[in-house]
């Protein structure tokens, strides 16, 4: 007999919690929910291989692709679609897939998951290659929709990783880099949108907060690459400006115009003082990267 996956396993913590008080349910949730960064914390040793690779894929023009069915799905998309207005970069560079497609990302779409082969053809079309790494999200690890995706970027040579609540996942199996995320049963017997949805939501984050990190899309704890694509946005840029470089909200909001409304040249505008121009070469020399850019300004004696 097979075993039942952790994830779908009953929970006695919750055990008659329809006879509780508001109070009783919400502390009991509460209190299993605390248990999930626990879970996330003892993946780090894997989750470390993981991201190192997703940064050489990236550094090689690669891209790196999430596949999940239903809230595994849509968690995934959820990360992806966040990373070009936070990061300023291209939509292709970090992608999510779902089963059932965008329709899913709102409405069920019942037996999607089922499908081994839409996956494939979801890739194909993106033009996945050896060149991608796919990450595949799921709680148990039994989705055919996911694994037909994985064993497909095996199968053309792509690197792969897994994201699990399963320790028997199938994922595990097939991936190159796997990650268990050993979160226990949930509150409601099955629901995996709670702490296990919860538990992908945090590496995702941390995958990709970490890797845009290490690509050098952050100075010091500042996103110094956002997209100032609205009032609210450019005004953040101006602060962020001034925050990093003690520069003043009126010379900020200036450099902020002389740059093109680009935060890191203009934050090597303020702090060295140079032009626009000045300020682009010393970044393309440093490949990007605000502090190359100021040791190349000091090795140059400038």
């Amino acid at each position: 007999m097979q075993r039942v996956p952790e994830t779908e396993q009953n929970n006695p913590v919750s055990y008659q919690i329809d006879t509780k008080t508001t109070v009783e349910i919400l502390t009991i949730i509460n209190n299993e929910d605390k248990k999930v960064p626990d879970a996330v914390a003892q993946s780090i040793p894997q989750l470390t291989k993981l991201v190192d690779h997703a940064v050489s894929i990236f550094e090689n023009n690669g891209r790196l692709f999430y596949i999940g069915a239903g809230s595994s799905g849509r968690i995934g998309v959820l990360d992806a679609s966040e990373c070009p207005p936070t990061y300023g970069v291209s939509p292709e560079m970090i992608q999510g897939l779902i089963a059932g497609g965008d329709e899913a990302l709102r409405h069920s779409v019942e037996g999607a998951e089922d499908n081994d082969l839409m996956g494939i053809e979801q890739l194909r079309t993106a033009g996945f290659s050896a060149q991608d790494m796919l990450i595949g999200i799921t709680a148990s690890g039994s989705s055919p929709y996911v694994l037909g995706a994985l064993q497909y970027a095996h199968s053309i040579g792509s690197v792969t990783g897994a994201l699990s609540c399963n320790k028997e996942s199938c994922t595990f199996k097939i991936a190159d880099y796997t990650v268990f995320l050993p979160v226990g049963p949930e509150i409601i017997t099955g629901s995996t949108r709670m702490k296990a949805g919860t538990a992908q939501k945090l590496v995702l984050n941390m995958i990709s907060t970490t890797a845009m990190i290490k690509l050098g899309k952050v100075y010091n704890n500042f996103m110094i690459d956002l997209m100032p694509l609205n009032t609210k946005l450019i005004e953040r840029s101006k602060r962020l400006i001034d925050e990093i470089t003690g520069c003043g909200a009126v010379t900020a909001a200036q450099i902020f115009d002389a740059s093109g409304g680009k935060i890191r040249t203009a934050v090597v505008m303020a702090a060295l003082h140079v032009t626009r121009n000045e300020a682009e070469r010393l970044l393309q020399k440093g490949k990007n990267n605000i502090n190359t850019a100021f040791k190349i300004y000091n090795e140059e004696g400038q």
